[in-house]
C-alpha cells in the first residue's frame, strides 16, 4: 500500500497530513474519470494510485505526477474536477 505512494509518504502521514482516520489507499479497479470544462463527456483517468478521503467522501488520484481531486462516489467511482498539482502535501492542504 505504502508503496504506492510518494516518496517519504505512508499512508499514516496522509492521515494525519488530511486529519482523517480512515483515509485510504485505494483499488485501482475502479472507474476514474476527470470533468473537462465545456465538455459533456468525461475523459477517463488511468491513475497510479486512488486515496480515498472517507471523513470528506473525496478522492485524489495520481497520473505521472498530477493529482486530481474529486467525489468519491458510493459506487467506488470517483469523478475528479481537476489536477491541483504534483506536490501531495499541498494538495491534501486543499481537501
Amino acid at each position: 500500500m505504502n508503496a504506492l505512494l510518494p516518496d517519504g509518504w505512508t499512508i499514516e502521514r496522509v492521515r494525519c497530513a488530511a486529519d482523517d482516520a480512515r483515509a485510504d489507499v485505494l483499488s485501482l479497479d475502479r472507474l476514474v474519470v476527470v470533468e473537462r470544462h465545456g465538455c459533456t463527456d468525461y475523459e477517463v483517468l488511468r491513475p497510479d494510485v486512488v486515496i480515498g478521503f472517507h471523513s470528506y467522501n473525496m478522492g485524489l488520484a495520481r497520473v505521472g505526477e498530477d493529482w486530481f481531486m474529486g467525489q468519491l462516489e458510493p459506487d467506488g467511482s470517483v469523478v475528479c474536477w481537476a489536477s491541483y498539482g504534483t506536490d501531495l502535501g499541498e494538495v491534501i492542504r486543499g481537501l
